[in-house]
C-alpha cells in the first residue's frame, strides 16, 4: 500500500493554475513558476520562502505531497526546469546542470528578492542547487539560509560498470562529444515513433524508479506518465550533462548553512552511496535520513518521512535564526 492517499498530479493540457508565474532568463527562455503556501500578502521580506526544484524528465508536479505539507508553514515557490513541465525549451548546448543552477537564482531573484529562502532539489534539481551555490557563494549562509538534497549526487554518477568503462573508453578516444550529438540527432526521430503507456514503459520505471517494497501499481503508473510527458529530445540534450556532472566543490559553500540530505537504499539512479558522500562532506552541519528500502522516487513513495524531515530542516533553520538573532 502506498505511503499516500490516491494521488492525481494536475494535467500540462489548459491554461496555467492561478498563482502562475513567468520568469524569462537571461538567454530568453521562459520559466514556469507556480506560487503556494502563507505569506505572499505581506511584504516579503521577512517571510520564509521554500523553492522546490524538480528531478530529471518531472515537472513541479512531483512535489504535490511535499507542497501540502509545506502549505501551512512557509511561502512555496515551484518551478518547472527549462524544457520541462509548461517551461520553454532551450538550445541544446544550454541543456546543462550549469545553466539549471543559473536559472534557479534568476527564480529566486524574480520571486523571492528577499527575506530567508530554504532550497529544495530532487535529483537534477538537487544539483541545480548545487551548481547555484558554486556560481553564487554568496547567498549562502545570508539568503540562502537552509538546503534540502533528496536523492542525489554531488558528482561521479557514471564511473563504474560496464556503462561507466564504456562512457571511459569513449571520452579517452575523444568520440564522446560525437556521440551525444549523434543522441541529441535521433532523438526526434525516436520520439516521433515513440509509444508511451506501455507495458515495458512500466517495467523500466518500476526497475529504475522504485524500491525494494515501495511499488505501488498506482504509483508506477503516475510516475510513468508523468516522465513519459517530457519529449525524447529534452531527455538526450540533457544526457550529456550527468557524465560530467561535478559539483564537489560547491559542498564546501554548502557547509554554511543547515542541510538535511535524503537517500534510499534501493535507489538505482542515485545510489545511496552519493548521498552519504555528501552529508560525510558536509560534515556537522548536514543530517542524513536513509530510508530503507525505497528508490528514487522516495518523495512519492515515503513521503511521510520525506515531510518529516523537511519540517524538521525548517525546524532546525529557524533555531538557527533565533539562536543568531
Amino acid at each position: 500500500m502506498p505511503s499516500h492517499p490516491p494521488l492525481t498530479l494536475p494535467s500540462l493540457s489548459g491554461p496555467p493554475p492561478p498563482g502562475s508565474r513567468t520568469v524569462t532568463t537571461d538567454d530568453g527562455v521562459d520559466l514556469h513558476v507556480e506560487l503556494d503556501g502563507e505569506g505572499w500578502a505581506g511584504d516579503g521580506t521577512t517571510a520564509l520562502t521554500v523553492v522546490l526544484s524538480h528531478g530529471f524528465t518531472a515537472r513541479l508536479a512531483e512535489w504535490e505531497l511535499q507542497r501540502a505539507a509545506l502549505r501551512n508553514r512557509a511561502r512555496i515557490v515551484l518551478w518547472d526546469q527549462r524544457g520541462h513541465g509548461r517551461s520553454g525549451w532551450t538550445r541544446l548546448t544550454a541543456a546543462t546542470i550549469d545553466r539549471t543552477g543559473r536559472d534557479l537564482g534568476e527564480v529566486l531573484d524574480a520571486i523571492a528578492p528577499a527575506g530567508p529562502v530554504v532550497l529544495v532539489g530532487h535529483s537534477m534539481g538537487g544539483m541545480s542547487v548545487m551548481a547555484l551555490a558554486r556560481q553564487r557563494p554568496e547567498l549562502f549562509g545570508t539568503r540562502v539560509v537552509g538546503v534540502f538534497l533528496l536523492a542525489t549526487s554531488a558528482g561521479g554518477l557514471v564511473e563504474t560498470g560496464l556503462l561507466g568503462r564504456a562512457v571511459k573508453l569513449v571520452r579517452k578516444v575523444g568520440l564522446l562529444s560525437a556521440y551525444l550529438r549523434f543522441l541529441q540527432v535521433i532523438a526526434p526521430v525516436l520520439e516521433r515513433f515513440r509509444r508511451r503507456r506501455t507495458a515495458i514503459g512500466r517495467r523500466v520505471t518500476r526497475r529504475l524508479l522504485f524500491g525494494a517494497d515501495d511499488a505501488d501499481p498506482a504509483d508506477v503508473r503516475l510516475v510513468q506518465d508523468l516522465l513519459e510527458e517530457t519529449p525524447w529530445p529534452v531527455a538526450m540534450a540533457f544526457y550529456a550533462t550527468f557524465l560530467d556532472h561535478d559539483e564537489t566543490a560547491s559542498l564546501e559553500v554548502l557547509r554554511r548553512v543547515p542541510v538535511t540530505v535524503v537517500t534510499a537504499t534501493h535507489d538505482r539512479l542515485t545510489p545511496a552511496a552519493h548521498g552519504r558522500h555528501i552529508a560525510e562532506a558536509l560534515g556537522g552541519t548536514a543530517e542524513l535520513v536513509v530510508v530503507p528500502g525505497a528508490g528514487h522516487s522516495v518523495n512519492l513513495t515515503r513521503s511521510d518521512v520525506v515531510d518529516r524531515a523537511l519540517l524538521d530542516l525548517l525546524d532546525r533553520v529557524e533555531d538557527t535564526s533565533r539562536r543568531a538573532g
